[in-house]
């Protein structure tokens, strides 16, 4: 029962929140993280393993700053989803500028996969790039513990035409969406355990990386293009990028293919470390034989 209500009761604070001007909402979110990170806890702790993990060079100061600036973007990220999920889409169109190498109205668009990478932004990207595409489209979402909690995300996410399925029941739906060319946006870049995955490097470390965009882009005869949800400075808003398709993709070799995502999320994420999605074990499945890091 004391579930449901502070469900209840911390969904009624994002309904409330959304209703406030945005500036005011991303700096209570930022002050926020800054005092949750300065209390020890095991999210802070993971933080700065994937840090040390991915960034050995950097110095103990340098992974502090980003790791202390992450905490802030991450919980300030979770208050956030207020507008997101609630606002108006007056509302995100003043907050989110689009940058997109494709044209996302093109009628004769071909059957695209819309990779979306974790950073923290990832939710009003891909919330604004279902709206940007005035079309309906098809995204895959990880089922969560709290029914209700699920219940208000499939609702704010698919308030623009997005159909919603779960990961798990996902892969002949998504070809039928491929095949009736309806877009489909969903995400891999994290772990999700050692089953439909294989150990390619991440950052020089063997990852646990999901096979399915390949496999899906080979079945469905599907472009791939990535985007990011990038949070802009001084609490302006959010940019959309949307990539070029990738070329020569798929290969049809499982390891090559999910080294490409792999491979892109390291260039872009030196760009804005702080934003990456570092509160997730990302390396949490080990290959056969060798201990966790967690």
């Amino acid at each position: 029962m004391l579930g449901r209500l502070g469900t209840r009761l911390g969904i009624t604070v994002l309904k409330l929140l959304a209703i406030l001007p945005y500036g005011f909402v991303a700096r209570l979110g930022d002050g926020l993280g800054w005092l949750l990170y300065q209390v020890p806890s095991r999210r802070r702790r993971i933080v700065h393993i994937n840090l040390r993990l991915c960034f050995p060079d950097w110095s103990d100061a340098r992974r502090e700053e980003v790791a202390g600036l992450h905490f802030r973007h991450a919980i300030r990220s979770y208050l956030e989803r207020s507008v997101q999920w609630f606002g108006s889409a007056k509302k995100l169109e003043k907050l989110i500028e689009l940058d997109s190498e494709v044209d996302l109205t093109d009628p004769d668009l071909p059957p695209t996969l819309f990779l979306g990478l974790h950073f923290v932004g990832i939710e009003a990207g891909s919330m604004f790039l279902n709206y940007s595409l005035h079309r309906p489209c098809g995204s895959l979402y990880q089922p969560m513990s709290n029914p209700e909690l699920e219940a208000a995300a499939k609702a704010g996410r698919s308030r623009f035409g997005a159909e919603m399925v779960s990961r798990a029941d996902s892969a002949r739906v998504v070809l039928r969406w491929l095949r009736d060319r309806k877009p489909v946006m969903l995400g891999a870049d994290m772990d999700y355990g050692a089953r439909n995955s294989t150990f390619v490097p991440f950052f020089g470390i063997p990852t646990c990386t999901l096979t399915a965009v390949g496999r899906l882009a080979k079945v469905g005869r599907a472009q791939v293009v990535p985007f990011i949800g990038e949070v802009l400075p001084n609490y302006k808003g959010y940019r959309l990028k949307v990539f070029k398709p990738w070329e020569n993709y798929p290969t049809g070799d499982d390891d090559v293919d999910a080294r490409r995502m792999n491979a892109f999320l390291e260039e872009q994420i030196p760009k804005m470390p702080e934003q990456y999605y570092w509160v997730h074990k990302r390396f949490k499945t080990r290959p056969p034989g060798e201990p966790g890091f967690y």
